[in-house]
């Protein structure tokens, strides 16, 4: 099978797409999904620097965490997919291949509305952000939340959740594009984290006062004591990212 493949860590010069072996036959409680699209993320960029290593059992060289296709054959002890149903999920590497083995419990049947390539770009994002959101923080229709890196994958997949909810949206950002274009997906309040120093301030000012009821922060340590001033009682910090530091 053809897979798109690191031939040596670096820069995206170093990617090429290679024949490489085929998997084994799924085990008990797996299926071969024949891919039909995969979706880039961080991790992938990371990986092919050299600074993601794969889990034990997937290829340090083929990446891909999230894709869709079709059911090729399904092993022993399954029983949620036929062949030929549509599927989408997540994956610790290699999506970016013609076939790849998984546990059916990984997967979901896709929408009839979306496409192959829509469905692949969902799993990682938007999963991740209905998790936090919705699951852990119970954001309700009519709240207030305030989204950090809005622009990003998690952030543009939980506005657009949110909104569709019925929640009131704030969202920082630090390239004023990003929030532009947040803002044709219903970003209600947009703050630019170059030009103000401190969001607290503005959130505090744009909800009278009160707070937010929920924060969904992918910055980290950088931001902590501004989403507490920033939180209304009972408001609920889901921290995500870690790209603003640890401690």
């Amino acid at each position: 099978m053809k897979a798109v493949y690191i031939r040596e860590f670096g820069g995206p010069e170093n990617l090429e797409v290679r024949d490489v072996e085929e998997p084994a036959e799924p085990g008990s409680g797996e299926v071969l999904v024949r891919v039909r699209a995969s979706s880039l993320n961080r991790a992938d960029l990371l990986q092919r620097q050299g600074f993601y290593p794969a889990p034990k059992g997937y290829s340090d060289r083929i990446p891909g965490l999230e894709f869709s296709g079709e059911i090729a054959k399904a092993g022993p002890n399954t029983s949620l997919f036929r062949e030929g149903d549509r599927v989408f999920g997540i994956t610790a590497g290699g999506g970016q291949a013609e076939y790849l083995i998984t546990r059916e419990k990984h997967l979901a049947k896709i929408p009839y509305a979306l496409t192959f390539e829509e469905a692949a770009a969902v799993p990682e994002a938007f999963i991740t952000a209905h998790d936090s959101v919705f699951t852990q923080a119970k954001l309700r229709k009519g709240e207030t939340v305030l989204i950090h890196a809005v622009g990003s994958g998690v952030g543009l997949a939980a506005l657009q959740m949110a909104k569709a909810r019925g929640a009131f949206t704030i969202g920082t950002s630090r390239t004023s594009e990003k929030l532009e274009r947040c803002k044709e997906l219903g970003l209600d309040v947009a703050i630019s984290a170059e030009e103000y120093d401190d969001f607290s301030e503005v959130v505090l000012k744009e909800t009278g006062g009160n707070g937010v009821d929920v924060i969904l922060d992918l910055v980290g340590a950088k931001y902590l004591t501004q989403n507490l001033k920033s939180l209304a009682l009972k408001g609920r910090l889901m921290l995500v990212g870690l790209v603003g530091g640890a401690k």
